[in-house]
């Protein structure tokens, strides 16, 4: 880009969630890092899938890809496989991205493509009017569990950790200069990156607000006797603190799938030229005739 980009750069409709709710600050802080990288708009693909997470699409001025639920790494991967040269980030919901879309999170993870998830963790379904989600704690009282919820809640840190993520953080809304530093490390970091953002229902979800998480939550980047690369010190925080870690958690510098099946002298799969001459066209016609 010719001039300096600005937040402002990266405007594009006006947001529509709840008054309140985290996922703005989420959005300001994607903003903030993209600013901070001196990233071009132009070059970077925002991927969602369904809910109020994945409106941010529609938030944020670079392209993006709406995807059917649960669906978004797929597309993300292949798009970053089709032209590596691109930032691919996805922005999904704990719902979205830990319950329908658990497969291709877990998959994504091992393989270590080079993209980055942003998981925007309100333990409800928000857009449909507040089911508890695969986070929600043991007995958390919603519209589909009156009673309490009876489910273990899933730890998508830990569900990271065990499926081989390269950099994992989690962040809270309530801190949007930390959740901003944490989204840039992640987007450079080469491979898979996951940032678990804490980020406040505050329409269906009563429990887990700005007050109690700023109460159970601790940082541990300022805990200088914590090391993020070790995987066991970091399933041991994430499974065993008496409060919610928050910051790096673990990282670590290993292959990317991209740069191992890519022919990088090819240059990018998406500039390739896959016409077909007519007598090619007739014989791959002829080979698929009953």
């Amino acid at each position: 880009m010719s001039e300096k980009l600005t937040i402002s750069d990266l405007d594009w409709h006006k947001p529509t969630w709840c008054p309140g709710c985290g996922d703005y600050a989420l959005l300001a802080a994607v903003k903030q890092a993209i600013v901070r990288l001196e990233l071009d708009p132009k070059n970077i693909v925002i991927v969602s899938g369904i809910g109020c997470s994945s409106k941010l699409t529609d938030y944020f001025k670079s392209y993006g890809f709406h995807t059917l639920h649960g669906r978004p790494l797929p597309v993300a991967q292949a798009i970053k496989l089709a032209n590596p040269d691109l930032t691919v980030i996805v922005t999904t919901g704990d719902g979205d991205g830990y319950a329908i879309g658990m497969g291709h999170f877990i998959h994504a993870a091992r393989r270590n493509i080079d993209i980055t998830m942003l998981v925007m963790n309100n333990q409800v379904y928000g857009l449909t009017k507040g089911q508890y989600s695969p986070t929600a704690s043991i007995d958390f009282v919603s519209g589909t569990t009156p009673q309490g919820s009876k489910d273990q809640p899933i730890d998508g840190v830990a569900l990271a950790l065990a499926s081989g993520a390269g950099f994992i953080a989690r962040s809270f809304s309530g801190n949007i200069r930390h959740t901003s530093q944490l989204i840039e490390e992640a987007i450079k970091h080469k491979g898979f990156a996951l940032v678990d953002d804490l980020s406040p229902c505050v329409t269906f979800n009563k429990l887990n607000t700005y007050t109690w998480f700023k109460q159970n939550i601790e940082n541990v980047d300022e805990d200088k006797s914590y090391n993020a690369e070790s995987v066991i010190s970091a399933f041991n925080r994430a499974k065993e603190s008496k409060k919610i870690p928050i910051g790096l958690l673990y990282k670590e510098e290993k292959p990317t799938y991209d740069d191992q099946v890519l022919d990088k002298s090819r240059g990018p799969l998406v500039f390739e030229d896959l016409s077909l001459e007519q007598s090619e066209f007739e014989k791959l016609i002829e080979k698929f005739k009953y």
